[in-house]
């Protein structure tokens, strides 16, 4: 008998029941197909525009940045203009997702590799499938296109999300990700990210950058 087994084994044998029963099995299952809604705040139910000045408050008091553009073309100049501005090598790492193939030779000075990343690439590039106003968050879904090495092996991690995708909480993310993937084939890894990496676990002194990435640059494209 495995740990699990036994856990397991301890529960069912305080609770009287074996774990076969109809009743049971049949209320587990309507609750998996019917995906209830808990209790949603109601912080983040607000107008369009009103959530995107909310999702980009509450990320910079995460201390991360953000920048809006109007259309995807202007996001190599920005991504350049952000590297400069931090006095970073112009150079990042990109995954293979359709959404990111844009104009970068719009900015001539800059380096854009494909692929995972492997610890040596100090900026990375990702795009968020959606992001959450309540709490200032991007969601990242894993996958060739977007690998999950770029969320946390770079120094400085910037994010590409477009103001219409961005929801109002947690329960509109995962209705859009059982919408988009299905329930019994999600992404592999779904990452939720506000703000750079940080740790507060030695004397209570913040410091960023401690599992992952020390700068988190959002940039908003287009009007929600």
């Amino acid at each position: 008998m495995t740990a699990r087994d036994l856990m397991f084994a301890t529960l069912r044998r305080s609770l009287g029941v074996t774990g076969t029963e109809a009743p049971r099995r049949a209320a587990v299952a309507a609750r998996l197909a019917g995906h209830p809604r808990g209790v949603v705040p109601a912080r983040g139910q607000l107008p369009p525009q009103q959530r995107l000045d909310l999702f980009t408050r509450m990320l910079e008091a995460a201390s991360a940045t953000t920048e809006r553009v109007a259309s995807a073309t202007d996001i190599p100049a920005a991504v350049a203009t952000f590297l400069r501005g931090h006095n970073l090598p112009l150079r990042l790492r990109r995954g293979g997702a359709p959404r990111l193939d844009l104009p970068w030779e719009t900015a001539p000075a800059l380096e854009v590799l494909r692929g995972p990343s492997d610890g040596h690439d100090l900026a990375a590039v990702s795009h968020a499938f959606t992001a959450l106003a309540e709490t200032g968050t991007v969601v990242l879904a894993s996958g060739p296109d977007n690998p999950t090495t770029l969320n946390f092996l770079p120094d400085v991690h910037i994010v590409v999300v477009d103001a219409s995708d961005i929801g109002a909480d947690f329960e509109t993310a995962m209705a859009r990700l059982r919408e988009r993937y299905g329930t019994a084939t999600m992404p592999r890894t779904v990452n939720m990210i506000t703000g750079p990496s940080r740790s507060a676990d030695i004397e209570q002194t913040l410091l960023l950058g401690a599992h992952g990435p020390r700068k988190l640059h959002v940039i908003v494209v287009g009007n929600p």
